[in-house]
C-alpha cells in the first residue's frame, strides 16, 4: 500500500528545503601547482588513483614547466599540438582540467610590464583554447615600491586602484576574444584583500568576463565566512579549500588552520551552487590527508561530492 509514510521515504514529498539539501553536490578537485616532481602522464595516473576528476592546471609539471608566480613565460615547446596531446592526458585518466593558472601581476606601474603580462595572459588563452579550457586564474599581484616607504601602501593607494581597474578592463575584452573568463583571486595584501573591495572592483570592471575565484584562507584576517559569500557569491566560479591559523602568513592544508569547514561547505553549497572547490597548498606528501578531510566534511554535511 502506498501511504504519505513510504512517499516520505520515497522522497516524493519531502519539504522543498529537504529536497535541495539531499540534492547538494560540490565537485571536488586538486590544484597542480605543489606537483612539480610529476609529468603530466604521471600525475593523472596519482590522482586517478585517488578519484580525483577535476584539476585546476599549473604548467608546473616536469614535461611543461612554465609557471612562474607573479612572472610571465614565453612557453616554449608549448606548440597547439603539445596543448592538446597535455589535455589528452588527463582526459584519458578521466580527469577534467577547470581552468589554468596564469597568476601574472596586473598591479604593475610600468605601462610596459603590464603590456606584458597582458600579452602573456593571451599566449595563455591561445593554450587554453586549444586544450578546451576557457577559465584562467590568477590573483592582481605585488608590486612593491623601492625607496622610503609610503604612508598609504601601494596597493591601497588611488591610483593603483584606477590603473589596475583600467588592465583588468583590457583583460576582460582579451577573454571576450577568445570566449574565456579572468578568475580573481582576492587576498588580504592585495588591492582586493576584502570580500567588499573585490566586489567593488569587479562592479567597477563591469564585465562578466572577470569573476572570482574564492579562497576564504585569504580572507580570514579581514573577513568571516558569511561576509565573504554575501559580497561575492554571485560571482564566485570557483573555490580553494587551503587552510591558515589566524595572524599568521603561511597557508596550510585543509583542516589544519582556523576555517571552520562544515561551515564553509555548506555556504558553498548553497550560495555558489555547482562551483567546484579545488585543494590547495599540498604536495605528494600531504594531499590524501587534505582530500580525506574535505570528503569527511562534505559527508557530514550531506552534501555529495560530483
Amino acid at each position: 500500500m502506498i501511504d504519505r509514510r513510504n512517499l516520505i521515504k520515497a522522497g516524493l514529498l519531502l519539504p522543498q528545503a529537504l529536497k535541495a539539501a539531499a540534492g547538494r553536490a560540490i565537485p571536488l578537485g586538486l590544484v597542480t601547482n605543489g606537483f612539480s616532481q610529476f609529468s603530466n602522464r604521471d600525475l593523472a595516473a596519482e590522482f586517478a588513483e585517488q578519484g580525483v576528476k577535476l584539476v585546476q592546471l599549473f604548467f608546473v609539471q616536469t614535461d611543461s614547466n612554465y609557471w612562474r608566480y607573479g612572472g610571465r613565460s614565453d612557453l616554449p615547446g608549448m606548440t597547439p599540438e603539445r596543448a592538446v596531446e597535455i589535455a589528452g592526458i588527463y582526459k584519458s585518466a578521466g580527469i577534467g582540467i577547470h581552468s589554468l593558472g596564469v597568476y601574472t601581476t596586473l598591479v604593475h606601474p610600468d605601462p610596459a610590464e603590464r603590456k606584458l603580462n597582458l600579452e602573456y595572459f593571451e599566449r595563455m588563452m591561445k593554450v587554453g583554447g586549444h586544450m578546451g579550457v576557457k577559465a584562467f586564474l590568477t590573483e592582481p599581484g605585488h608590486y612593491h615600491p623601492e625607496g622610503k616607504p609610503q604612508a598609504t601602501p601601494f596597493d591601497y593607494q588611488d591610483d593603483v586602484w584606477k590603473t589596475t581597474v583600467a588592465t583588468v578592463k583590457e583583460l576582460a575584452k582579451i577573454a571576450e576574444a577568445h570566449d574565456a573568463t579572468v578568475l580573481l583571486e582576492p587576498f588580504y595584501i592585495s588591492i582586493i584583500g576584502t570580500a567588499k573591495r573585490a566586489r567593488t572592483f569587479l562592479e567597477d570592471v563591469g564585465s562578466p568576463r572577470i569573476r572570482i575565484n574564492l579562497d576564504p584562507a585569504n580572507l580570514i584576517e579581514v573577513n568571516d565566512l558569511d561576509e565573504m559569500f554575501q559580497q561575492l557569491g554571485e560571482y564566485t566560479v570557483s573555490l580553494h579549500a587551503k587552510d591558515r591559523k589566524l595572524h599568521i602568513g603561511q597557508g596550510v592544508p585543509a583542516g589544519q588552520g582556523d576555517i571552520d569547514y562544515a561551515k564553509f561547505v555548506n555556504l558553498a553549497a548553497t550560495r555558489t551552487p555547482g562551483a567546484p572547490l579545488f585543494i590547495e597548498y599540498v604536495t605528494v606528501k600531504d594531499y590524501k590527508q587534505a582530500l580525506a578531510h574535505l570528503r569527511d566534511v562534505l559527508k557530514k554535511a550531506g552534501i555529495a561530492e560530483k
